[in-house]
């Protein structure tokens, strides 16, 4: 589109001093046609980290695989990078084909256990057992707790589909849940380890709120982003029944060729106990500024 006098310059400028702007737009030509409603997925729209103190870059790796470069980081917490939602979301920000999507309205949504559907869908994920515990911090006030703040999380069956949106699904609401932090800015979801569909690495989505009273408009959400696990993790988890697809599927992906984490992973990648036989246990801390 034409610009005249200094107005180009003006806004090429105000592009380039975006910390998304580049992240963004190479996602967008990435993403294309990524919100059918053919499984899980997305594009990503995520920002540059920023910490609470002084900043170096670093390059992340996983094991077996390269991560590319990451945001800023330090010693210090750093504001997990900003993705997309996702054509999944159910929180009221668009239809499943038939009607707005909206886990966040039901009774009930206020939960640790997800693996069940609730609000008279019967529906639950099999899966191997997944325990998810974030902590949300304010990178503005030296990493302090964030209590009382609202954490929206969901993710895909072992089979990649979402509920809600998915054939076969979109009756129930399964994996979907949202826990209140508590004093020490902690939340715990009880889960099963979620499958590897075509074109993305295995991914949680989760959005922040400033409370749980503010949950009932996807407009008030503070935060958007996703994390990942291991690799040796993913290896592991999906030898179990029911993840056969999920093997195939992650067999041509990495994290270098995702649409979200192909910058880095090192803000969003969990540490992991436990095996595929008795279950994992991840955590994760989330940095925001507030």
């Amino acid at each position: 589109m034409e610009k005249h006098g200094n107005q180009l310059e003006t806004d090429l400028h105000t592009l380039m001093q975006s910390s998304a702007s580049r992240r963004q737009m190479l996602r967008w030509i990435s993403a294309g046609g990524a919100a059918t409603l053919l499984g899980c997925g997305g594009g990503s729209d995520a920002s540059t980290s920023t910490t609470t103190s002084s900043t170096t870059s670093t390059t992340g790796t996983t094991t077996g695989t390269s991560t590319g470069t990451t945001g800023s980081t330090t010693s210090s917490c750093s504001i997990i990078p900003e993705e997309t939602a996702g054509p999944y979301p159910g929180d009221g920000s668009n239809s499943n084909g038939v009607s707005i999507a909206n886990a966040l309205a039901l009774s009930g949504i206020v939960r640790s256990d997800i693996r069940s559907s609730i609000a008279g869908a019967s529906g639950v994920a099999a899966g191997v057992p997944l325990t998810i515990k974030l902590q949300l911090v304010n990178t503005k006030t030296s990493c302090a707790s964030l209590a009382g703040y609202a954490i929206y999380l969901w993710h895909c069956d072992r089979d990649g589909n979402y509920s809600m949106y998915s054939s076969g699904v979109t009756a129930e609401n399964y994996l979907r849940g949202v826990q209140e932090t508590d004093s020490n800015g902690s939340v715990s979801f009880t889960t099963i380890f979620p499958g590897c569909y075509s074109g993305r690495i295995p991914h949680v989505h989760f959005e922040v709120y400033p409370s749980v009273s503010k949950i009932s408009s996807s407009n008030n959400k503070v935060k958007t982003s996703q994390f990942t696990f291991p690799m040796a993790t993913l290896n592991e988890a999906y030898q179990a029944t029911g993840y056969t697809s999920s093997v195939r599927n992650l067999s041509q992906i990495t994290y270098a060729t995702d649409n979200v984490f192909s910058d880095g992973t090192s803000l969003q990648m969990v540490s992991v106990t436990g095996n595929a036989t008795q279950g994992y246990v991840v955590t994760l801390t989330v940095g925001i500024s507030v």
